[in-house]
């Protein structure tokens, strides 16, 4: 919560190494860390300086625990392909959400900034996620969100899965007008309706 990434490193090696179960210490540290900060933010407390920070400690915390937790069988509140639109290059908000959503269960694969429409089509068809994620920036690229939309109803895709979107630009009218299942106003609300959608 206070975004030091050292201390956060050092807690969870220590936890490992005491042999404490790393679903444990996902469960009652780290992911309650970055779900306070969310809360924080939510009450203006925290600002974005404050929640990247945090953002930054969970995902150094989650890179020493995560090579163990793939040996254990982990229930997933399910599965979550994010990435930015082409042309868009931006990658804090991105970050923050996927910080967001594996405290929340989800197992999130992250395809990055600047990708093309057919890479989001291609990756619905090879990993067959439950929601699919879509972040645009700018306005400039907000006509590639329409694209990714009508890619997908194209390829059959847009009936097996749920298209969540946002971004600085984006709103709850836009995500009606394209067809999208969820707007996410913030990383803490992208979280929240990810997991109604889930049923969680």
């Amino acid at each position: 919560m206070e975004g030091d990434d050292d201390m956060a490193v050092e807690q969870t090696e220590h936890a490992l190494q005491e042999g404490v179960n790393p679903v444990e210490i996902v469960k009652q540290a780290i992911v309650p860390g970055i779900e306070r900060t969310g809360e924080l933010w939510k009450d203006n407390v925290y600002f974005m300086p404050d929640v990247v920070l945090s953002t930054e400690a969970f995902k150094m915390a989650m890179s020493v625990v995560e090579p163990t937790l793939s040996e254990i069988e982990t229930d997933k509140t399910g599965r979550f392909v994010m990435g930015v639109v082409a042309g868009d290059m931006h990658d804090l908000g991105k970050s923050i959400v996927i910080a967001m959503l594996t405290g929340a269960g989800f197992e999130v694969i992250d395809l990055g900034v600047d990708v093309p429409t057919e890479v989001f089509i291609e990756k619905a068809q090879s990993l067959n996620p439950d929601i699919m994620g879509v972040g645009c920036y700018m306005t400039t690229t907000m006509l590639e969100l329409k694209d990714v939309m009508r890619k997908l109803k194209e390829n059959g895709l847009r009936d097996k899965l749920k298209v969540m979107i946002g971004g600085v630009p984006t709103t709850q009218t836009f995500a009606d007008e394209i067809g999208a299942d969820a707007w996410g106003k913030d990383a803490l609300d992208a979280a929240e309706k990810a997991k109604k959608i889930m049923g969680v």
